[in-house]
């Protein structure tokens, strides 16, 4: 066996973390620089004057998988709620899973928001969001929606904003109140490989939502 060959078997089991480690730094560091200058936190008023006023509230599960309150849900709810009580949105569109009949994101979603004082009719449900890639392509191709104001966690926010904006959607995003890291660490280590996995559907394997549909109009005041 020739040397360089007999050094490319023993330098392998090194060049592959390597190599997935520069993917995903990369993926991040692309996705975080066309996101820049978009996510805001706390104050509705930061938001600057011509922000959309169309919301985009990102599902998560209303429980744990231990059956407690999922925080995540709990912080982009007040979120959105928070946004839409001071006036920064007329309409929010709540994307999430529902995927089989007992698993219900948008409802959950669309039930707690009322809860909080956000009108029913004020608030328009898609049910295919499985995915973040899915909500930003039905949010512009069956929404109609060509400017958004996304309503998620502040680590999944700049992927969020960075799919959107590839499916031609003027994106900012207002990030909810990050959940303590004792509670979301997994979530977020996952984020990382979601960047790079995002990175990949747009830029090599043209990835589709599993679902489009019919357009539908969005009623706003």
């Amino acid at each position: 066996m020739p040397r360089s060959l007999r050094l490319l078997l023993l330098l392998l089991p090194l060049l592959v973390p390597v190599g997935s480690l520069g993917v995903l730094l990369v993926s991040a560091w692309l996705i975080g620089h066309t996101a820049r200058g978009r996510i805001f936190t706390g104050d509705p008023a930061r938001l600057p004057p011509d922000a959309p006023e169309i919301g985009l509230v990102l599902g998560t599960s209303k429980r744990t998988a231990g059956g407690w309150a999922n925080p995540h849900f709990e912080n982009r709810i007040a979120a959105a709620a928070r946004l839409y009580h001071a006036g920064r949105v007329k309409h929010l569109i709540v994307s999430g899973d529902n995927g089989t009949r007992g698993y219900n994101e948008p409802a959950d979603m669309r039930a707690a928001l009322v809860a909080r004082g956000v009108p029913d009719s004020a608030i328009t449900g898609d049910y295919a969001g499985f995915r973040t890639l899915d909500s930003m392509v039905r949010a512009r191709k069956i929404f109609g929606q060509t400017r958004l104001l996304i309503v998620t966690d502040p680590f999944h926010a700049d992927r969020a904003v960075f799919l959107a904006r590839h499916q031609g959607i003027d994106a900012l995003a207002f990030a909810s109140e990050p959940v303590e890291l004792r509670y979301s660490l997994k979530t977020r280590v996952r984020e990382y490989l979601a960047d790079a996995k995002a990175c990949l559907d747009i830029f090599i394997l043209r990835t589709k939502p599993r679902f489009l549909g019919p357009p539908v109009e969005l009623r706003v005041p």
